[in-house]
């Protein structure tokens, strides 16, 4: 399952909820760090396992309260929230996954490296597209501190775009890893939310559930 949410906001509402969107990231950063922990103590073989299972509970238990947070707390202060249901992986996405997961290369969609991408192009999303569509009208964005997130079995990457930041028409929708086309896009969503302007301030999220 896929969800993409974009948070509206006007560029003054985006300020005042700053506490606010502090305390989400300091809980989603601390989540982080414990989930970094237990994976280092699995390491250290089987006599570890059962204290390396409780701290990665833990650390999914605190990255949820951290994402309700932010529901209950941020969203208040939005003009408009979409949400916006499914997405299509993409062929060189899938096959970076495959092989991290085999451990024989390519680039982690990591804090450091991901970056979610806006475009104007309303062309259909094909799994062999290697980027976002649009000719010029587009933008890649870094993660927000503490992005990606995880909770049980799903990944939450997301970026803001700031007032001067892809002031046109949001028509699809990507995260990469990588700052443009050419690095790896996992995947491509398109559907038409509006055009960005101004004084605006939009927060892009996608959250990424397997089962």
């Amino acid at each position: 399952m896929r969800v993409w949410q974009i948070f509206k906001h006007n560029e003054k509402d985006y300020e005042r909820c700053l506490p606010e969107r502090q305390k989400v990231a300091a809980i989603l950063g601390r989540a982080g760090e414990m989930l970094k922990e237990a994976l280092d103590i699995s390491d250290q073989g089987r006599n570890w396992m059962s204290k390396a299972e409780t701290m990665m509970k833990d650390a999914f238990s605190l990255s949820e309260q951290g994402l309700f947070l932010q529901q209950k707390t941020i969203v208040p202060f939005c003009y408009d929230l979409a949400r916006i249901d499914g997405n299509l992986g993409l062929n060189e996405g899938i096959g970076v996954l495959l092989t991290l997961l085999i451990g024989t290369g390519g680039t982690v969609f990591s804090n450091a490296n991901a970056y979610t991408g806006v475009g104007d192009s309303s062309t259909a999303a094909s799994a062999t597209q290697t980027g976002l569509q649009a000719a010029t009208n587009k933008l890649y964005k870094a993660m927000d501190t503490s992005y990606p997130s995880i909770s049980a079995q799903t990944c939450t990457w997301q970026s803001t775009y700031q007032s001067a930041d892809a002031n046109f028409a949001w028509n699809e929708f990507t995260v990469a890893n990588g700052s443009s086309d050419a690095s790896t896009n996992l995947n491509r969503k398109v559907s038409s939310q509006g055009t960005k302007a101004s004084g605006q301030v939009w927060t892009l999220q996608i959250a990424v559930t397997q089962s």
